[in-house]
């Protein structure tokens, strides 16, 4: 077992990301995490692809060091192992700043305070955000969990984490030679196929999507077959893990900032809802995350 130490840089409870974990389907059996607890085991293919690693954070107290430990890895590089498991629960970001933004607007630090200071809960990678597109459309989150979880205990790998087992994803190389699945179309297994031609050409690269132009970075997750306008915003805001990203096509997240500032026109209006948010500067997208899941 290796273990590190996350520094969070700002406010920060787990016990917050823990809950958010246990109501979110998406990590349903790849990370699990007791509502309440400062306890989050995850378990995930390293996002370049060289096995599966299971980890677990702890916090003995909000805003102290978070400890973290790699209890199974088939990885070839621990350090991308910690790095990975920070950014699943944006500690790989300096949140220094996010309380300022509450010191300026009362409804954002309303709800950090009762959040427990919630920051973004993300995806184990980007790869994995584009198959969850493909194979949670037009289908409930909870039959698309059973799903995804199905393939990854064929195709994956299961790792025991603190006592629990916990699913790993497959490879883009194993998801090519998946060739049907329970539950999934012949469409949606093509569109998974040009998810991991695209993730093994580089395309869903985390810190090349990070760097590269707002526009320029959606147009190229885009371009993915079965990948629209309305998840290329969602792989950008909740896998590639920006901090300051406005997405204008989130609708539910201006349906919630129109609830909390009792201003419905930034529901339609892209220049209010765009002018509203410049408060939130320079944590739009952790506000935006923020929002939705208080709302």
């Amino acid at each position: 077992m290796t273990g590190f130490v996350l520094d969070p840089r700002g406010p920060f409870d787990l016990a917050s990301a823990a809950r958010f974990i246990a109501g979110w389907p998406p990590a349903a059996r790849s990370g699990l995490a007791v509502d309440g607890e400062r306890l989050v085991r995850l378990g995930f293919l390293v996002d370049d692809w060289s096995g599966h690693a299971g980890v677990v954070l702890r916090q003995a107290e909000a805003h102290a060091p978070v400890e973290g430990t790699i209890v199974s890895s088939t990885a070839t590089d621990s350090d991308r192992v910690r790095d990975q498991a920070a950014r699943v629960v944006s500690l790989d970001h300096d949140g220094a700043g996010y309380a300022s933004v509450g010191e300026r607007d009362e409804i954002v630090a309303q709800r950090q305070r009762a959040s427990g200071w919630l920051r973004p809960v993300l995806f184990h990678s980007p790869y994995e955000a584009a198959c969850w597109a493909v194979v949670s459309a037009r289908i409930r989150q909870t039959q698309a969990a059973r799903v995804r979880d199905e393939l990854s205990s064929l195709h994956g790998a299961r790792l025991e984490v603190d006592g629990e087992e916990i699913f790993g994803f497959p490879t883009p190389e194993r998801l090519l030679t998946v060739e049907e699945a329970p539950a999934l179309s012949e469409e949606k297994v093509r569109r998974l196929h040009g998810v991991a031609e695209a993730a093994l050409a580089g395309r869903l690269d985390r810190d090349r999507l990070l760097r590269a132009p707002h526009d320029e970075a959606l147009e190229s997750l885009g371009e993915i077959r079965g990948i629209g306008p309305f998840w290329a915003s969602g792989i950008l805001l909740r896998a590639v893990g920006t901090t300051d990203a406005l997405i204008l096509a989130e609708k539910r997240v201006r349906a919630a900032a129109a609830a909390a500032y009792h201003a419905p026109e930034v529901i339609e209006d892209d220049a209010a809802f765009s002018s509203l948010a410049e408060g939130w500067r320079p944590f739009r997208t952790w506000v935006s995350v923020l929002l939705r899941a208080t709302s």
